[in-house]
């Protein structure tokens, strides 16, 4: 039985590391793939030429690696322009329409797949070409649909819709939701909370204690009525927000101050609900060792009641 996803991406385990600006640069891209996931490369952050230079690591690596173009933040085409020149063999997009991107990826023999959040979305992006979507439910971390819905739902209503290979995104951190995304029609998974919180991510110690220590309830909707909708941890900072109702244009000013300077309360830190799963910080390897064994002992006992046609 072929696994799209990995056929695609060249990877040995078909879990995505997510594309989290400033965050997803060589050191836990290299770590995720080096231990047979797929490290993504982000370009949100602008930063067009610190980007380059990671994805020129990465390829140097020779380790099978995917990056992620997010269409509206991106200034110009510089970055696209790059991507097809530099040998990536895996390109993810998001944040707005895709199908400008598609052509010259497809043209330069690169796989693509993009991020949805609803079955028109999805639809559309299969009618156009693309190669694989990454469907994101309403649990995850960043920046989102402001019309929730769950992984658990979208999931199905996508694969009702559409062919293509599926990674599932928002909620899953762990063996068991890589199994319940399989069951429901997907082929790979995407996890950013979890390797936010990895040792080889690059964030401050302080950011990754807030996601161990927090609950399943530990974070915010932010946004709904106004863009960018988002999902943050609870915080002084996100409850006044949450509180108004709407956030200021300049809520995310601070966010580096978060993410390496360890002050919680600088902008909302992005997150997603898999917190209240998430007790420790470990290396990226052992949080893919434990996912795949967690994934092959859930799926070997259901397939053993399966078998037996018993509950």
């Amino acid at each position: 039985m072929t696994n799209r996803v990995l056929a695609h991406t060249g990877a040995k385990y078909p879990i995505v590391q997510a594309p989290m600006g400033w965050i997803a640069r060589y050191p836990l891209a290299s770590a995720v793939s080096r231990a047979g996931g797929l490290g993504i490369i982000e370009t949100s952050s602008g930063e067009t030429e610190n980007c380059k230079a990671e994805i020129r690591k990465m390829a140097d690596s020779g380790l099978p690696f995917g990056v992620n173009l997010p269409i509206l933040f991106l200034k110009d085409d510089a970055m696209l322009r790059f991507v097809c020149e530099s040998g990536v063999k895996f390109v993810t997009t998001s944040a707005g329409s895709p199908a400008k991107f598609i052509g010259p990826l497809k043209e330069a023999g690169i796989i693509v797949y993009h991020a949805v959040p609803t079955v028109d979305a999805a639809v559309k992006c299969a009618e156009a070409g693309i190669d694989g979507l990454v469907v994101e439910g309403a649990e995850g971390g960043g920046f989102k649909n402001p019309e929730e819905v769950s992984t658990l739902v979208l999931l199905q209503a996508i694969r009702a819709r559409v062919d293509v290979p599926l990674i599932a995104a928002g909620g899953i951190c762990d063996g068991r939701g890589m199994a319940a995304a399989f069951a429901l029609g997907a082929e790979a998974v995407q996890m950013g909370t979890r390797f936010v919180s990895a040792a080889e991510s690059p964030v401050h110690d302080n950011y990754k204690a807030a996601i161990t220590g927090a609950k399943e309830t530990g974070t915010w909707i932010l946004n709904k009525k106004a863009s960018p909708c988002i999902r943050a941890l609870k915080s002084e900072r996100t409850r006044e927000i949450h509180d108004a109702g709407l956030m200021p244009p300049d809520a995310l000013k601070g966010i580096l101050g978060v993410y390496f300077g360890g002050d919680m309360e600088a902008a909302p830190a992005l997150a997603g609900q898999t917190v209240g799963l998430i007790d420790k910080v470990k290396p990226a390897a052992q949080i893919i060792d434990e996912t795949v064994a967690e994934f092959f002992e859930i799926t070997q006992r259901l397939g053993a009641l399966a078998a037996s046609r018993s509950f």
